[in-house]
């Protein structure tokens, strides 16, 4: 695609006008699909941005590449090469959801490195377009190896955070008190234990201390290659806002040192606000747009429940089953979003009895939905989430509050903060995550019955008192997430400050505004 200066961007400096900001997302749906937002974001304040991809993630994310090219937004894709059976994946193995198993997964980690090269080589081509050289690289915290290439080109790293500040924190008071930790773990006999010192007590187990990946050296080594890699850091960007989490903002930037910047830029999903934007966000939608609101349309207002747990979570079919019973004994209208139905055998037909059964107030979607579209919905109040921070933050931005049902990675502390801090969710009861992949596909795990699944919900879309503070407290942070976003909000102001800095830093080495 040809890229052009966008017609919106009339705020814009001349300085800006100069400005090129390369995005290097992680190649996982959770990670790539703010960084998408990110683009749009500074696109629209006048800066050129390229975004590097590859084959399988361009043609998820090609509606958006389309709205971009007919917006004229000076955006450009750049679809580079990945070399997954190279290293022993899958053909196409190109995202996180793709990954056939938990074995596979730090193979894939390691592999996004092999994208250094292409990326340097597509650089050293002319370009035809007269864009200036990169001003600076926002790279996926997890992308290491881009600190190497923004030092050969002379140019700020800043980091992208996907994850809550919240998480962040306590990652890091985890690794600086571990023994303590891991000490008092013992003693309770394996049971959580608080930790006291952050701004609230917060509730950690076993698995957060003693994570198993401590004990792979190569998963080590990459975990310490990226912590190593993050102190380097120019600043970092993270997909939050102040409002939400001002405690944790101010122990990361405590944490982090008082001369890297912190800069809150989130929720990212409230830049779309035309609905083909927010029904491709991620990729195609698996579902009729059209048929799925006028089946909204027709519930009351807040008693729909939305169910789904992203892009890489999976339950055994036992499990599946419990939650769909305990959806179905709630008499409450929901959708389901269920993305691995066709890998389990007996899981469709099981879900078209299901359908046949609460035909007029359930549905099921087997696939990718449009969240955001479902969330915002009048009819929508309450959320079944896997507490991924995307999701997290769509349902913040949306009012909207939430069972949570964590499966792993920083999933166990959003659900702290949602629950225990901001106190806009009911815990589901889960207490250890699970294996991404499922090893043995055979397996019968049930972490949740469908008992558990119906008092969960009931508490959530009634609660009584209790239930209706819960829903104020959603729709209050809704409009704090609405005005951080707005010009003039924090989350704005953040934007404007990355962008400043990026500015200053060109400016200072005298690098902008040559070819490639």
């Amino acid at each position: 695609m040809s890229p052009t200066m966008s017609v919106e961007a009339d705020d814009c400096s001349p300085n800006t006008k100069s400005l090129h900001f390369l995005l290097v997302p992680l190649m996982a749906q959770g990670h790539m699909i703010p960084m998408v937002d990110l683009a749009r974001l500074l696109a629209v304040r006048g800066v050129l941005v390229s975004f590097v991809t590859t084959p399988v993630n361009l043609a998820r994310i090609q509606p958006i590449a389309d709205q971009v090219s007919a917006s004229s937004l000076p955006i450009h894709f750049i679809e580079l090469p990945f070399p997954a059976t190279d290293v022993g994946l899958p053909e196409g193995c190109e995202n996180a959801d793709l990954i056939p198993s938990a074995a596979f997964f730090l193979t894939f980690m390691n592999a996004q490195s092999l994208l250094r090269d292409p990326l340097e080589s597509h650089l050293r081509i002319p370009n035809a377009s007269k864009w200036p050289k990169p001003s600076c690289i926002i790279s996926d915290n997890l992308q290491h190896w881009t600190a190497d290439v923004a030092l050969s080109l002379n140019i700020p790293r800043i980091i992208f955070h996907g994850p809550s500040c919240i998480y962040m924190s306590c990652q890091r008071f985890i690794d600086q008190n571990r023994a303590e930790l891991q000490s008092a773990i013992e003693a309770a006999s394996g049971e959580p234990v608080i930790i006291r010192g952050l701004p609230h007590p917060i509730q950690v187990s076993k698995h957060e201390v003693m994570a198993a990946w401590r004990s792979d050296p190569g998963w080590s080594k990459f975990v310490e290659t990226v912590q190593l890699v993050e102190e380097s850091a120019a600043g970092v960007v993270v997909n939050s806002f102040t409002e939400l989490e001002p405690w944790y903002f101010e122990r990361y930037r405590e944490m982090m040192g008082k001369g890297k910047p912190i800069w809150p830029v989130g929720p990212l999903s409230l830049y779309n606000k035309e609905i083909d934007a927010k029904e491709t966000r991620g990729r195609a939608s698996s579902v009729d747009t059209n048929v799925l609101l006028r089946w909204l349309d027709e519930q009351e207002n807040g008693s729909v429940v939305l169910v789904s747990f992203g892009s890489i979570a999976r339950d055994t079919m036992d499990q599946l089953v419990e939650l769909g019973q305990g959806l179905e004994a709630t008499g409450r209208p929901f959708i389901w979003v269920v993305k691995w139905a066709e890998e389990m055998q007996g899981m469709n037909e099981w879900l078209t009895e299901l359908e046949k059964r609460v035909e007029g107030r359930g549905m099921v979607i087997r696939g990718w939905a449009p969240q955001t579209v479902i969330l915002e919905h009048a009819a929508v109040g309450g959320f079944v989430t896997h507490c991924g921070w995307n999701s997290t933050l769509e349902a913040v931005a949306a009012g909207v509050v939430m069972v949570t049902w964590p499966h792993f990675a920083d999933q166990f502390l959003n659900e702290r903060l949602v629950v225990d801090v901001l106190k806009v969710g009911v815990a589901v009861g889960v207490k250890e995550p699970t294996v991404l992949g499922l090893e043995n596909k055979e397996e019968e795990v049930v972490q949740v019955g469908r008992g558990e699944v119906e008092r969960a919900v009931e508490m959530l879309m009634g609660g009584g008192e209790e239930g209706e503070e819960r829903r104020l407290r959603a729709k209050e942070l809704r409009e704090k997430a609405k005005m951080a976003m707005e010009k003039g909000g924090s989350s704005w102001e953040g934007l404007e400050d990355v962008i400043k800095y990026v500015a200053e830093s060109a400016e200072k080495t005298g690098k902008g505004g040559h070819p490639f």
